[in-house]
């Protein structure tokens, strides 16, 4: 998990052989999201605001 400044998210990871990425929110909680592409996580990765960003593109998709 790599740790992230953002007022909602804590640490991303991801393991590309799985497509796997996960989310852990500041309120403990670390949530798993299937079939996201590289391109995904690399962009929460870049974005100024994980959190805008997770509600944009991640929110709501790539459910397991």
């Amino acid at each position: 998990m790599i740790p992230v400044r953002s007022r909602a998210i804590s640490a991303v990871g991801y393991d590309p052989s799985t497509l796997q990425m996960y989310i852990r929110f500041k309120q403990g909680n670390t949530y798993t999201f299937c079939r996201v592409p590289q391109n995904v996580f690399d962009g929460l990765l870049s974005a100024s605001s994980k959190g805008v960003y997770y509600d944009n593109h991640i929110r709501d998709r790539y459910r397991c």
